[in-house]
């Protein structure tokens, strides 16, 4: 545990890992409690992996992978269970079927476990709950990972309301490529932007070009 936090998990999900970090170290910065930016109950209803499997892959344990028929059931289960109807009951067969566009005997036998699902029918009844596709089949790590970003969009969003950070005077020449940056984008929009990136390489490469910028505009030494 490092701060209150989950440390990262282990190397060998090294996506997984990194989301982690860089969640803990928003939450940090924001003063967020670890119950409330790790929640296990939320993260669960968010991917779809069952609370104690999460809380295995953030200590980084192995958690094992069930096939794709039973994640498939289990989190449909999950979804019946938690996205239901302004009456707060569950949706029918029959009503799962007609928003699916298949057969009561279709959606009963996939509900059932006594047919295998295609993607197709996984597509449909994805949509038919309004869930992001992927959730009924991507593996655990995979289905926490995105959760995980998701949280992480929301603490950036929040990171960024804060006061825009004043750009010094002395710095806000129009012919300072640092500081015109700073003025159209600010410290957070940039950050806010670099985490729209799809992977950590692309990430990596906004790093480096910062980086260069910066060593750029350094004032010559006298």
């Amino acid at each position: 545990m490092t701060d209150g936090f989950p440390a990262p998990v282990a190397v060998a999900n090294a996506p997984l890992a990194a989301t982690v970090t860089r969640v803990a170290e928003l939450a940090n910065k924001l003063g967020r409690a670890r119950n409330q930016v790790f929640d296990l109950r939320r993260l669960s209803e968010a991917s779809g992996v069952p609370a104690d499997v999460i809380k295995t892959l953030l200590d980084g344990r192995p958690a094992g992978e069930p096939d794709l028929q039973a994640r498939f059931l289990q989190r449909l289960d999950l979804l019946r269970r938690t996205r239901v109807k302004p009456n707060g009951r569950r949706y029918t067969q029959q009503e799962i079927a007609d928003g699916a566009g298949m057969s009561r005997q279709q959606a009963g036998a996939l509900i059932n476990g006594d047919r295998r699902p295609t993607m197709e029918h996984c597509d449909a009844i994805q949509r038919f709950f309004g869930v992001h596709a992927g959730f009924l089949t991507a593996h655990d790590a995979d289905a926490l990972t995105d959760a995980l970003q998701r949280t992480e969009q929301q603490l950036l969003q929040d990171f960024a309301g804060r006061e825009r950070q004043p750009v010094p005077a002395e710095t806000a020449s129009a012919g300072d490529p640092l500081a015109r940056l700073l003025q159209n984008h600010g410290v957070r929009g940039i950050a806010w932007r670099a985490a729209q990136l799809p992977s950590d390489k692309h990430r990596d490469k906004v790093t480096e070009w910062l980086d260069m910028l910066l060593e750029s505009v350094k004032p010559n030494e006298s």
